[in-house]
């Protein structure tokens, strides 16, 4: 299903975005294409195609496609290097940043230690160092940076710029992050929650690039979420949507900081992964990480457990699949309430392991949700891999410059 635009006069802007949406989807497309996808005129389009050539936006590439009337057609494409955005991961253990062109290709990506203690008067700094280095590693000018997107945990509170007290950071009650990283990088910044970027990284450039229903399920520290519901960003009425970290796997499994038990994050978070393996190794199970767990414990990271189990290693791999299971119970239920075309998991946190995540999941939404019969709801590992959150950040830039938003209907 494609997102259509309209010919009312007072939404311009939005006609101008649903254009450059088209353009910037297909790789490759003409003005007839674009009025088709989208019903508007080809008089409308032709005026938007007009104007986002004068900017420098979108080029003809020179190439003529044949019409089914033997017409030729000029084929249009986002210029890539007409500008570029930011985008920046706040962990509590690494700092991510990378910038990007307009088509959402990482041109530099790089990674610090946060600084221990994680106080925003040290990491704010840092922050803002890193950047300068990305851009000038980048060769990219300030005048051509649409600005900033910083991927953070959440719960963030979108209107003040917050960071509202997460669990896993210690003096970030209420912090202003968003007016505080402007200040220090001299840009416009967006704030989101991590999960959520990556939903739109994935939108954008990854494999939710023209799919009206998805779901993302992004794996760090924690676990979260991302929703795209016709293809809008879904951010709910706290613009905290998408917490499937938090849905309660084992009504009797363990405390979860958010006050209840059995959640999907306290089961597969790589804490509980390696306290799960160490317990097992303890036990006396067989396992190429035996002789490494007994000279030293902490040797078996969450790392080298999912090497191991990339590569067959039986204790590791029957972690991993349970895990996956739990993983797979709740993609079962987003399937039911939310109805997605497809669920993307993606994010570090599944690393080396992803298919075995995708399997589990494949498995599940094959067999169990209500509507299976009707269709299969697709599951994809992300293309974005590690770097799916930072340019997730990027991302957030660009799609509130460029991508039609339903808000920009009610902003005149």
């Amino acid at each position: 299903m494609r997102q259509a635009g309209t010919n009312l006069p007072k939404v311009g802007r939005y006609n101008r975005a649903v254009v450059l949406d088209q353009i910037q989807l297909a790789g490759g497309i003409s003005r007839v294409e674009i009025a088709q996808q989208t019903g508007l005129t080809p008089q409308t389009v032709s005026g938007i195609v007009r104007r986002l050539l004068d900017e420098g936006i979108v080029r003809e590439d020179g190439a003529s496609r044949v019409a089914s009337g033997g017409k030729p057609r000029t084929t249009l494409r986002v210029n890539a290097d007409a500008g570029s955005a930011v985008g920046l991961v706040f962990d509590p253990v690494e700092l991510t940043c990378a910038v990007v062109d307009l088509l959402g290709r990482p041109l530099v990506v790089k990674r610090r230690p946060t600084p221990p203690g994680t106080d925003p008067a040290q990491v704010v700094p840092a922050m803002a160092e890193l950047v300068a280095d990305v851009l000038a590693e980048a060769k990219v000018p300030r005048a051509k940076v649409l600005g900033l997107g910083l991927a953070t945990p959440g719960p963030i509170d979108q209107k003040l710029g917050m960071i509202v007290a997460p669990p896993q950071l210690a003096h970030w009650t209420r912090v202003p992050l968003q007016s505080m990283l402007s200040e220090a990088t001299g840009l416009p910044v967006t704030i989101d929650n991590d999960a959520t970027a990556a939903a739109v990284g994935e939108r954008w450039s990854g494999a939710g690039r023209g799919v009206a229903n998805f779901a993302y399920l992004f794996f760090g520290t924690g676990i979260g979420g991302g929703l795209v519901l016709n293809h809008q960003v879904y951010r709910g009425g706290s613009f905290n949507a998408g917490e499937f970290g938090h849905s309660s796997v084992l009504p009797d499994g363990p405390e979860c900081y958010c006050g209840n038990r059995g959640c999907l994050e306290e089961l597969v978070n790589p804490p509980a992964i390696v306290a799960e393996v160490h317990r097992r190794l303890a036990a006396g199970g067989t396992s190429v990480l035996s002789q490494s767990f007994d000279q030293d414990p902490a040797s078996v990271d969450h790392a080298a457990i999912q090497r191991a189990a990339a590569a067959g290693d039986p204790v590791a791999t029957a972690v991993i699949d349970e895990a996956a299971d739990h993983v797979a119970s709740v993609a079962v239920s987003i399937a039911n309430f939310i109805d997605v075309d497809l669920i993307i998991l993606g994010g570090h946190g599944i690393q080396h392991v992803a298919s075995r995540y995708v399997d589990a999941v494949a498995s599940a939404l094959a067999n169990r949700p209500l509507a299976r019969h009707i269709r299969v709801v697709e599951v994809a590992a992300s293309p974005l891999g590690t770097d799916a959150a930072v340019v997730g950040g990027a991302a957030l830039v660009l799609h509130a410059t460029y991508s039609p938003q339903l808000s920009a209907l009610l902003s005149d």
